[in-house]
Formats: C-alpha cells, structure tokens, sequence
C-alpha cells in the first residue's frame, strides 16, 4: 500500500460522503474513515457506519477502543466491507475518550496496545496500523517513543502514523492539542533513522505541497487533515506532484459536475443533501463570490426539489 499522502481521518468531517468528494480530487490519496469506537460496531448500526462507494478506495478504517477482544471482532466484522487497512488510534486526546480509556491514554500502555495489534493480526488479514503522538504528558519524547514503537512493532505492527506533537490530556482541549504543543517533526524523522524497515507517516501542521515535498526527504509519507478538508483543492495537485501519475487538474465546475450524479443518487436514497454539500464549502475558499456560493449550497436544503436547484447552482461556478 502506497502512504506517501493520507487524508486524516477526522471526526464530523471525513464522512463517506467527504471521501467520496475528495476521490475525486485525487485517485491516489489513501483516505480515512472516522474514529468509530468497536462499540458503535459490534452493537450499533454496522451497515450504516461501515458502508462506502468502492470508489473511496484506498481506504483504511479506524478504530477505537482498547479491549483486545472487541478490537478482533471489530476487525472480523468489518472484513466484510472490505478495507483496505485497520487503523487504531493512540492520538486522541479528548476527555471523553480519555475515559473511555483509548486514543492517546493508550501511550501510556505499549504493552496493552501490542497485544490489540496482535489479537487485531489474528483476526483479520487486513493490515494493522497505529496512528499515536510523538510522547504524552511529561513522557520523554525520545525513550518513550522508541520504546512504543520497540513494542508495539514487535506484535506485527509494520506503519505508524505520527502527529509529530505531544498530547497533553489534562488543561488543553482536542482544539488546543492541535496548536499548542510544539511540533517536533525532527524527532519523526529520527525515529525513521532508527526504524529503516517501518512505514512511517509523518502528520501534523502540515499545509503545503512545498511541506509535503519536504517531508517526504525523511519519512515515508505525509498526512494532512485539516488543510485538506478546508483548502481541498490542494488534493487535485498530489496525484502529479507526489505519485508521478497524469491527473489533470480540475475547475470547481468540473468537480460539481462530476459529483452531480452521487448527490442525485444519494438523494434518492433519501440522503439529506446537507450531508453532502457540507464538504464542498471548502472548495470555494479564495473564490471570488465564495461567500454568496456557499450561502446558495446552504439555501438548497430547503428546496423541493435541491437536485434541480444544486444543477442550476452549477452554472453560476465557471472557474
């Protein structure tokens, strides 16, 4: 599997709807479901939150959780679907998964995480990736680190994604998490240094080609989240500027229009179609007359007939 440029998983925001959009801008993106904690999976509504477009593909699920067990049959379960990858997160900091006792917490335990991945490994033949943060609280960032990445590798663990900051799970919120700690991104590529063999993919503040580019001189590949969900256009340069691969570049009209057929689809399925235009405001940023488009997206919701309106809408975007 090809990592050199993932869009982070994020939560209320890489839907599959969102991915489906972002597929379109790039073809060789590998893309990221939401966290879905193994609950939600094992007693909740599988086929509503597990289902997508095989057009999102490469695509990796991610869980959360931290039982062994729950985390396997999450794993069998979703087989079905067909990832492409079986991500778990040790990154997140918020206090409501602090007490559920997974995300960044699990920093904390390498011990506990290696056996997830290795019940995870035996129950499925998806690979198993982490997704964790360069240390947590006042763990030191360089024995911490490499003894996470000593352990959890060692139970069959072969990529990491790192947010190259700390967490810090008390007095910060998940906003704060993502601004405040300093990013160290030389400790990453250390850690690359020490690791040859690992597939490793380095996250976190990063906005530009030019920052892709250069990261890509250390690591494996290179993982955008918000920038990529605010500024999506910067997805319809990757495929050229990062895998080599003839990709022309679209107008916002040509992507409307290629998204068109989904939203007539989804909407007959009886999707609402905020559901989906949410996503595209982001596509407009620095558009002249951004503002008035969005508040045209935002007016279909309350059409009858919004594949009429949103078709119409498409014609007012000529750039």
């Amino acid at each position: 599997m090809d990592h050199r440029f993932c869009v982070a998983p994020m939560m209320n925001r890489t839907d599959r709807h969102c991915r489906y959009f972002h597929r379109i801008l790039s073809k060789k993106s590998f893309l990221y479901t939401e966290m879905i904690h193994v609950n939600a999976i094992i007693r909740g509504e599988t086929e509503k939150l597990l289902k997508y477009d095989q057009k999102e593909h490469p695509l990796a699920l991610q869980l959360g959780g931290s039982d062994p067990n729950l985390l396997a049959e999450s794993c069998t379960i979703s087989d079905d679907f067909g990832y492409d990858e079986i991500n778990l997160n040790v990154g997140c900091p918020s206090s409501k998964v602090q007490k559920g006792e997974f995300g960044a917490i699990l920093m904390k335990n390498p011990k506990l995480v290696a056996n997830c991945v290795n019940i995870m490994s035996q129950a499925t033949k998806t690979p198993i990736t982490v997704k964790c943060r360069i240390g947590v609280d006042k763990t030191d960032e360089e024995k911490h680190l490499d003894r996470f990445i000593e352990e959890v590798s060692s139970a069959g663990c072969e990529t990491f994604i790192i947010h190259a900051r700390k967490a810090w799970l008390e007095g910060l919120s998940p906003k704060d998490n993502r601004e405040i700690p300093p990013l160290n991104y030389e400790r990453v590529y250390r850690l690359k240094e020490s690791y040859p063999d690992l597939n490793l993919i380095i996250n976190g503040g990063i906005k530009t080609k030019e920052d892709c580019l250069h990261h890509l001189q250390y690591v494996d590949g290179v993982m955008l989240g918000r920038e990529a969900y605010e500024n999506p256009l910067i997805l319809s340069e990757i495929d050229s500027e990062i895998f080599s691969k003839e990709n022309k570049c679209l107008t916002r009209s040509e992507i409307l229009k290629r998204i068109t057929p989904y939203v007539k689809k989804e909407l007959k399925n009886g999707t609402k179609l905020f559901h989906i235009t949410r996503h595209l405001m982001g596509l407009f940023k620095g558009f002249d007359g951004a503002k008035n488009i969005r508040k045209s997206l935002v007016s279909l919701n309350g059409e009858k007939n919004p594949t009429d309106n949103f078709e119409f809408l498409l014609k007012k975007v000529s750039v």
